[in-house]
């Protein structure tokens, strides 16, 4: 009885030392998080930062949305600069050299320690993967990806004698039909275009699509070469500006890149180029039946990808990377990345997630969502080098000096190749 005495009293005073500590501190990340898109994307991610805890309660996640991407990666860089950088965010996927570059991130082979972790790095689709791999190494993991389509107002069609069922298949349907579809008033002045893509926020992506489908790259896998000036370069930028200045069936100028939806809603254009990422946008606020569809060929099918990959960073202390990387696993799972889908537009970034029950509900109910998907084995990696943001600007100044007419296509090629030149002579 003693002894059980005092066994029983030994226990009550540890229990008693045990409630008198602290608890575990969680381990605390910052998420850095470009609000780049429409919509309710906020509340999104903190609903689901909010799971994400709910499920790892030592781990205590704070979101701060940074704007723009070009916003976020010169906050993150700064914050870096000043040792308060953030353990992970999600960051352009082509701003993986710039990154690496400035010995920001780690790979995540690092963190990668068990054979699911190693899975799971191969999990995704291989276009997505161009931009998140080189060296042997994975820098980036897609979350926010995507591909430029084509939409197009079937009632539009319609109206002007085409089927509303059929969108243009190569560049010389597209302009033959936009012809039909451009209205004038009584005054010649233009009540609708027949198409827009636009030449604000992300020219160079959106000319990608028209390079990519001329068959023609425009950098190396390295990312220390461009080919800005090549003949097939030049003959998109051509198309691209006869659209406006010859064929007048495009609205001439800079078209921007955040009205263009609201622009097709208005039925100020019949079709237009935009990120899938709009695709929730569309369906919810188009007043009218719309299309959506690979973007018409030249020599071949395509587009770039693009958007958004998750970055860990190498500031984070070792246990804050493993929490950085859990979040990451986390919200990458086939049925989150299913989920994030159907809540934005954005791509699927694995071929599971379009596997899951909900994506294929979604899908039988709403066919254009696998458009973009389908898209993926034409598509190539979006513009990437190194010092990408001046040779991004260098080729962007070239497309827009061509598109307002102060500059041929081809001087305007040549100028940007010149540039960029210069700028890589360093990498090389």
């Amino acid at each position: 009885m003693t002894v059980r005495r005092g066994l029983r009293s030994a226990m009550l005073a540890a229990a008693m030392t045990l409630a008198a500590l602290p608890a575990a501190a969680a381990t605390k990340i910052s998420f850095y998080y470009p609000v780049a898109v429409g919509g309710p994307i906020t509340k999104l991610i903190d609903d689901y930062v909010a799971g994400f805890e709910k499920e790892n309660p030592d781990v205590k996640v704070e979101p701060v949305y940074s704007g723009s991407y070009q916003d976020t990666i010169t906050k993150v860089l700064t914050a870096m600069k000043g040792g308060d950088a953030p353990q992970v965010a999600v960051i352009l996927s082509t701003d993986m050299y710039t990154l690496i570059d400035e010995d920001a991130i780690v790979p995540f082979e690092e963190m990668a320690k068990s054979a699911d972790d190693k899975a799971f790095l191969a999990a995704f689709y291989p276009a997505f993967m161009e931009n998140s791999r080189t060296g042997g190494k994975t820098w980036g993991i897609p979350f926010q990806r995507s591909t430029i389509v084509m939409y197009w107002n079937k009632e539009a069609f319609k109206e002007a004698g085409l089927d509303p069922e059929k969108p243009p298949q190569s560049w010389d349907e597209m302009a033959r039909m936009a012809a039909r579809l451009t209205k004038r008033d009584a005054n010649g002045n233009v009540t609708q275009w027949g198409v827009q893509i636009p030449s604000s926020g992300f020219p160079y992506w959106l000319f990608q699509a028209l390079t990519t489908e001329n068959d023609v790259r425009l950098m190396n896998e390295a990312g220390t070469e461009t080919y800005f000036d090549k003949p097939q370069v030049v003959e998109a930028l051509q198309y691209w500006v006869d659209l406006a200045a010859k064929q007048k069936v495009h609205p001439p100028g800079i078209v921007e890149w955040g009205t263009t939806p609201k622009d097709f809603f208005e039925r100020k254009v019949a079709m237009m180029w935009t990120t899938t990422g709009n695709l929730t946008n569309v369906r919810k606020n188009a007043p009218f039946p719309f299309g959506v569809a690979m973007l018409p060929e030249k020599a071949r099918r395509g587009s770039p990808t693009g958007g958004g990959n998750f970055y860990v960073f190498k500031s984070a202390k070792p246990e804050q990377r493993d929490a950085a990387f859990r979040f990451v696993k986390w919200m990458t799972t086939p049925e989150r990345a299913a989920r994030w889908g159907i809540d934005t537009g954005y791509v699927a970034v694995r071929p599971d997630a379009w596997e899951t029950p909900a994506m294929k509900a979604y899908v039988a109910d709403f066919p254009a969502a696998a458009v973009a998907r389908d898209q993926l084995p034409h598509a190539t990696a979006e513009l990437s080098t190194h010092d990408n943001q001046r040779v991004t600007k260098a080729l962007n100044d070239g497309l827009q000096a061509a598109l307002t007419g102060a500059k041929p296509p081809r001087q305007a090629m040549e100028d940007a190749q010149k540039e960029a030149d210069r700028i890589l002579k360093a990498y090389r």
